[in-house]
């Protein structure tokens, strides 16, 4: 009789890794230690409160590497963690106070999101990787946008010049890195699933 866990495929690179419960908090507290160490790789830019930083790439490529749930805890433990004071937001800031706080709340979302759609597959080729790290990227501004104007007090062009254009370049980068990455990462271990 052949074992049903035996034949069981990783749905998600960290699957690889053995011991799962130890995996899982390794990884769940690793991906926000490596999104807080990619937001020090930082810069402001004049004219907005928002600064360019690598946080939404590590965002993104923790979640397609990590799968729905254990993304999504990365994500709330780095959010509520640099709420709570740990300096590794961007700039090395924390609290509660910022006005792009609402980007790392959309972390949660969009970690959970390409978790989800990467455990389907959407990391295995360079167009479903590239369409699932956009649609990651949307929801990260879907709820920064808001927050930022709230925060700031301005409608919602302004809350665009100031938190979206400045960065769809950089964006549209790091969604064409990691469409070369996951996909090659893949196949270097040997488990591509078209």
């Amino acid at each position: 009789m052949a074992s049903t866990h035996a034949a069981r495929r990783p749905a998600v690179l960290g699957d690889l890794l053995p011991g799962e419960l130890t995996r899982d908090i390794a990884l769940v507290a690793g991906s926000a230690l490596f999104v807080g160490l990619a937001a020090q790789v930082s810069v402001q830019i004049p004219g907005t409160p928002v600064p360019i930083s690598g946080q939404t790439f590590a965002v993104l490529l923790a979640a397609a590497s990590l799968g729905m749930g254990r993304s999504a805890l990365g994500m709330l433990f780095y959010l509520l963690a640099g709420m709570a004071g740990v300096p590794w937001l961007a700039e090395g800031e924390s609290g509660v106070g910022m006005p792009s706080l609402g980007y790392v709340i959309g972390f949660v979302l969009a970690g959970a999101v390409v978790g989800a759609l990467s455990r389907r597959g959407g990391d295995r080729t360079p167009l479903r990787t590239a369409g699932t790290m956009v649609l990651g990227t949307v929801l990260i501004y879907a709820v920064g946008v808001p927050y930022l104007m709230g925060s700031l007090q301005v409608g919602a062009a302004e809350a665009l010049d100031l938190g979206v254009r400045p960065f769809l370049v950089g964006d549209g980068l790091k969604v064409l890195l990691a469409a070369g990455l996951l996909p090659m990462a893949w196949k270097l271990v040997g488990r591509r699933d078209s």
